[in-house]
Formats: structure tokens, C-alpha cells, sequence
């Protein structure tokens, strides 16, 4: 066996012992979640408002709220994530000052901390945006210079930007050039060779970053502190305008702020599964839409 092989099948271990370890891992704090909360999951746990300071009913108010963050994030974020990805893979050159100041924020945005961004939306949404909107649009009654699930979405819509960025700017990049050649050299115009031939055989890489800024979106709390998130909240929210309850703040509430913690812990670990589940699913139907996409893509 050559020494290039055994290097390989080395790295191959590591990236198994890796899986195994982080599988093992999730597998623990599943169980113990299980252990914890099963008991207290049920159909009123599920669907009702949260009672006698959060320790009686659901956590109906939590769900709705953390979905509609996540629609309201991805619907926001991917599109424009997108956008900036075709820019740089399309459009920019390589040595371009704008593309590599691009690159560079793209960069520096990946390792910022989650709760500088909620500070981020605190000054530039809240304070600023929503102040400019109230003086134009209700400058007797403030509005928008307030946290709010609009706000919130925003917020989160920046921080899984870069997530969406790199992964978009890949997949773009993994097409390859012969496609668009071919494109270009029936007669499609550049902008029709990305819609037609481009965008469609990077759709698995677009629905992938989707799937990470999910991932990330569902479980980040921080920024939700300043933007939008609410301590107690039983009603639904209306309007982009209002505060809404989330899952990950709701579990943050209880772990901290109960006058009784001992009493909430199998909230807590119920709150925890259904977090878990949530975003499980959210991913899910991200993925069987990707599989679908390149199922009839490798039909075609």
C-alpha cells in the first residue's frame, strides 16, 4: 500500500471519528431531552398559551412565533444572499476592488458574534430605520422604532447572509463553464444564460445554503434579545410591527428567569424537543426540495 493511500484511508478515520463523535453527541442530549420532557409533551403543551408565569399550558405563541422568524429570515436572506453570490461568481472580476471588498466583509461577517449583530439591529433597524419610517409614515405614533418580528427577521436575515453567500457563490462556481459557453454561443444573452442554464444547476447548493442559514436562524438567540424576542407574550403576533415569543428565547426564560427552575425543567426539556424537532423539519422540507430539484434536473 502506497504512502499516498494510507494518508488517505488516515483522514478518511478522522472525518469518521468526527461524525461519530458529533453523532454520538446529539444522540445524548436527545435521550436526555427525551428522558426529561416526554412526559410533558401533549396536545396542550403544543397548542395552548403559556400560563401562571410559564408554568402551566404550551407553548403554542413560541412555535408560531420562531416559524414565522424563519419564513420571514429566509424569504429576506436567500434572495439577496443570491443576488450578491451571482454578482461575485458572474458579474465581478477577480481583481475587482469592489468584488475583494465584497469578499472581505462576506469574511469578517462569518465570524462576528451572534450578539453584536443583535446590537446591529438594535441601532440600524430599530433606532434609525424605524425611526425614519415612523417620521414619515406615523410621526404622531411610533411604530416602528420599536423591536419587532419585522426587525427580528432582518436582523437574522444578516447574520445567515454570509452562510448563504459562500454556499451560493460555490454551487455557481461547480457549474461548469462549458454550459455557459454553449448558452452564450446560441445566442442567450448573459442574464439568460444564469436564469436558464446557471441557476438551475446550482439549485442544490442555493437549497443547501438555505438549509444552513435554517439551521442557524432557528437556533440563534442573542440578537432576538434586542430586536423583537418578548420575556412573556401569550397573544399571537398580527403584524410585522408586533413582538413575538420564540422557542429559543422561551427556553432561555425558563432555564434563568423562573422564580422556581426546578418546577420548569421538564418544560425546559419539552421546549428543547420541540426545538429540535422545528427546525428538524424545516430542514427537511428544505432537503426533499432540494432532491426533487436535482431529480428533475438529472431528468432533464
Amino acid at each position: 500500500m502506497t504512502k499516498k493511500k494510507l494518508l488517505g484511508y488516515f483522514f478518511m478515520g478522522i472525518a469518521a471519528l468526527a461524525a461519530f463523535v458529533i453523532m454520538l453527541a446529539f444522540l445524548v442530549i436527545l435521550f436526555d431531552a427525551l428522558k426529561g420532557g416526554a412526559s410533558r409533551l401533549n396536545w396542550e403543551f403544543l397548542t395552548e398559551a403559556p400560563r401562571k408565569g410559564m408554568t402551566e399550558g404550551g407553548i403554542f405563541p413560541a412555535i408560531y412565533g420562531t416559524v414565522l422568524l424563519v419564513l420571514i429570515m429566509t424569504i429576506v436572506g436567500i434572495p439577496l444572499g443570491t443576488m450578491t453570490a451571482i454578482y461575485l461568481s458572474e458579474y465581478s472580476n477577480e481583481r475587482s476592488g469592489v468584488a475583494q471588498w465584497v469578499r472581505f466583509a462576506v469574511a469578517n461577517l462569518a465570524g462576528v458574534p451572534a450578539i453584536v449583530f443583535g446590537l446591529f439591529g438594535l441601532g440600524f433597524f430599530v433606532q434609525f430605520l424605524g425611526a425614519g419610517l415612523d417620521a414619515v409614515l406615523s410621526p404622531d405614533e411610533p411604530v416602528w422604532k420599536k423591536p419587532s418580528l419585522l426587525w427580528a427577521s432582518m436582523t437574522m436575515a444578516m447574520l445567515t447572509l454570509p452562510v448563504v453567500i459562500v454556499s451560493v457563490d460555490e454551487a455557481l462556481r461547480n457549474v461548469p463553464r462549458e454550459y455557459r459557453e454553449a448558452s452564450l454561443a446560441l445566442g442567450a444573452t448573459k442574464w439568460q444564460t444564469i436564469w436558464n442554464v446557471v441557476l438551475p444547476n446550482a439549485t442544490g447548493g442555493i437549497l443547501t445554503g438555505a438549509i444552513l442559514a435554517i439551521s442557524r436562524g432557528a437556533g440563534e438567540v442573542a440578537p432576538l434579545l434586542f430586536t423583537g424576542a418578548a420575556f412573556f407574550l401569550p397573544k399571537l403576533p398580527n403584524s410585522l410591527d408586533d413582538q413575538f415569543m420564540h422557542l429559543g428565547y422561551h427556553l432561555y426564560v425558563l432555564a434563568t428567569q423562573s422564580v422556581n427552575v426546578e418546577a420548569t425543567l421538564p418544560i425546559q426539556y419539552a421546549t428543547t424537543l420541540v426545538l429540535l424537532a422545528l427546525t428538524f423539519m424545516l430542514n427537511l422540507t428544505a432537503i426533499i426540495v432540494r432532491f426533487r430539484f436535482r431529480r428533475k434536473l438529472s431528468r432533464a
